[in-house]
């Protein structure tokens, strides 16, 4: 009997370690897709947080960029760890600083919305007129979005139109959205300076 009951355990100690089979941490590729979809919050907690100590790790001491955005985020909205918007914040700046337009992105949207920040939508543009340059899609759209919304320098607007106008979409609602945003910040130019923004190159005087 006793010899039974061994067994027993035993199998059930197997089968409590598959059921929680080890995570293995995200490649830079897999990390940039959570992002770009919005899920990596979600996947943190979907992996039952057993990630944390690696991700704190990897931006804290080895200084990742994406991890930094990463474990900010996770600070900003206490997600597997204790809130820490004011650590996080300044987490989040330091990749931005280190040249993730993850996280340029995400500091304009905070300074957009007034989320954590007090609102300040031409900060916003400062934020994420880098990332644009760096052929970013989604900051491309905030930049036409604020500047057709009268935020930043109309001296831009030529440069962010042009920069949209000629990114490739990876799907069809994706275009139509930066067609609309186009048109709203096109209103706010001359004509030719349009046609001259929407040549392949762009040459100014």
């Amino acid at each position: 009997m006793l010899r039974i009951s061994l067994v027993l355990l035993s199998l059930l100690s197997i089968n409590a370690f598959a059921l929680t089979e080890a995570v293995d941490i995200y490649s830079d590729k897999q990390l940039i897709s959570l992002i770009q979809s919005n899920q990596y919050l979600q996947r943190v907690q979907a992996d039952e947080c057993q990630l944390v100590q690696d991700i704190e790790a990897r931006a804290e001491v080895l200084k990742q960029p994406l991890y930094q955005f990463l474990w900010a985020e996770m600070l900003n909205h206490g997600v597997c760890v204790k809130a820490h918007p004011s650590r996080g914040m300044r987490l989040l700046q330091t990749s931005a600083e280190q040249g993730s337009s993850e996280a340029m992105v995400k500091l304009a949207d905070y300074y957009y919305r007034g989320k954590l920040v007090l609102k300040n939508p031409d900060r916003a543009v400062q934020y994420v007129l880098p990332a644009a340059a760096n052929g970013h899609l989604d900051a491309r759209m905030m930049l036409v979005r604020l500047f057709g919304e009268g935020y930043g320098s109309p001296t831009d607007y030529e440069m962010g139109y042009h920069w949209l106008y000629n990114s490739i979409f990876d799907d069809d609602a994706q275009q139509k959205k930066a067609s609309s945003l186009l048109q709203v910040l096109a209103a706010k130019m001359p004509a030719s300076i349009v046609a001259r923004a929407q040549q392949s190159q762009l040459y100014t005087r």
